[in-house]
């Protein structure tokens, strides 16, 4: 089994975190992973994206041509990142932001209103998190949410614990939105 993953956003939207979470929650479980990140030099407001794969086997190659599953939290990363997702993959797409639809019909199709969900956990800067749940509802197989949010607690560190039960609030609160 592999699968792989691009997460694409603007850079401060946590796109980087969220691949590190399900990267270091896939190597809780016993998995072979890679984590590729890519951002522009802007850092802030520029684009930023990461690949994740995720193997039963060591991972050749970090880098993800066709993806298995793309989260796409802005208009720019879905135009960018879309036609390079499998057919019968999946797309999970920020419509908070987003106003347009997958313009695809050979990929499942997931839209998040992960701005709405944070704000309703009492989690306004959680809606990375809150998308990785949608994805989470979304993609069968995926990592156990109790591995996700010890993997959350360790990527976070001690310094950061106090976001550990907002994170997880957001986390369940995308993965019940997915499955509604």
């Amino acid at each position: 089994m592999m699968k792989q993953y691009v997460f694409a956003g603007f850079g401060g939207q946590g796109m980087l975190l969220i691949g590190k979470f399900l990267a270091m929650a896939n190597m809780l479980d016993g998995k072979h992973v890679s984590w590729l990140p890519s951002y522009g030099p802007e850092m802030r407001g520029g684009t930023a994206n990461c690949s994740v794969t995720i193997s039963d086997e060591p991972v050749g190659s970090p880098l993800v041509d066709n993806a298995d599953v793309l989260i796409a939290m802005n208009l720019p990363s879905l135009d960018k990142f879309e036609h390079t997702v499998k057919p019968g993959g999946l797309i999970v797409v920020n419509s908070s932001i987003i106003d347009r639809k997958v313009q695809r019909d050979d990929v499942r199709v997931v839209y998040c209103d992960a701005a709405k969900i944070a704000d309703e956990v009492k989690n306004p800067k959680g809606a990375n998190v809150a998308i990785l749940g949608a994805m989470m509802g979304a993609d069968e197989g995926s990592v156990s949410i109790d591995k996700m949010v010890e993997a959350i607690r360790i990527e976070l560190g001690e310094k950061k614990a106090r976001f550990l039960v907002g994170n997880k609030a957001a986390l369940e609160a995308g993965i019940a939105a997915a499955q509604a």
